[in-house]
């Protein structure tokens, strides 16, 4: 089992010492991965609901700082040396993918083949009103993406034809270390999200995943990957949850999870050591044993 701590970016740990302090006490504790979250902006007094709250609201007050998600893991690129860096996720269909096919090549290439792109297709609408991009297309505009960044990695001039996104033959460069690319984990709590994954994704990421609707939408991802002829087993899943214990661990294993990733214990250096060595030292190396079904 791999382990991961998410929400990296937000709060303090928008800000060097914080942020430097968790990636790095995260590496030295056998954590694989970091990873960011995204929103370009958030519309003040907004009224689509954010589903991994009871209430519907995100943590915390509307102006918290919330970095941009590919920065930040350049800088931890600088400063750690073995530990992933994700995104967890960005907002895809908010970007264009020749920029984000750009950024995160150049995020892999500085990090020596660590990067890994897990995307969204977001759920807040009025950003998407600020943005100028219809809120409803969010979803074919997210497929085509994918598709479009797969593209650009690949060796040479490629165009690219599609109902959002089009180009003739073009270089993009440079290519990703990691080949035939980066990873791309979707993102998502969604039946949906579940079938994106099977058809384009590496990777599968439910964020907190109670065990039962971490099942129904790993059954949804088995199902898509038999329609499409893809072997579930070559998609990495990713899940997490607000309390993280071994027997949860133990239960997400079970189900076939491959990381469980934790929200940071603190916003200081203090409580940020102490909370991610208190959990290696104790999750983490009883969770040594447990690993996904074959």
């Amino acid at each position: 089992m791999k382990f991961g701590v998410a929400f990296t970016n937000a709060g303090p740990l928008a800000y060097p010492e914080a942020f430097g302090v968790l990636v790095r006490t995260a590496e030295e504790c056998g954590f694989d991965s970091v990873w960011t979250v995204e929103h370009v902006v958030v519309p003040v007094g907004y009224k689509s609901r954010y589903p991994y709250s009871a209430d519907g609201r995100m943590p915390g007050p509307d102006n918290v700082p919330l970095s941009d998600p590919l920065i930040p893991l350049a800088y931890a690129a600088a400063i750690t040396e073995r530990i992933r860096l994700g995104t967890g996720i960005l907002i895809l269909p908010q970007r264009h993918p020749a920029y984000v096919a750009k950024e995160v090549a150049t995020l892999d290439v500085l990090s020596r083949g660590r990067a890994i792109l897990g995307i969204g297709a977001g759920w807040l609408a009025e950003e998407f009103a600020a943005l100028g991009i219809p809120f409803e297309e969010r979803g074919p505009r997210t497929d085509e993406a994918i598709r479009a960044i797969r593209t650009l990695w690949q060796p040479g001039p490629q165009n690219f034809e599609g109902q959002f996104f089009r180009w003739d033959p073009v270089e993009s460069n440079p290519k990703p270390v990691q080949q035939p690319g980066v990873p791309i984990v979707v993102g998502g709590h969604s039946i949906p999200a579940a079938k994106r994954a099977a058809r384009l994704g590496d990777g599968f990421f439910p964020a907190f995943g109670e065990p039962a609707a971490l099942a129904r939408l790993l059954d949804a991802l088995r199902t898509e990957c038999a329609r499409v002829g893809r072997n579930p087993a070559e998609i990495e899943i990713t899940t997490g949850a607000f309390t993280v214990d071994a027997d949860t661990v133990a239960r997400y294993a079970e189900l076939g999870v491959h990381r469980v990733v934790i929200a940071p214990p603190g916003f200081d250096p203090d409580s940020i050591r102490d909370g991610l060595r208190r959990f290696a030292d104790t999750v983490m190396q009883a969770a040594a044993k447990f690993s996904p079904p074959a």
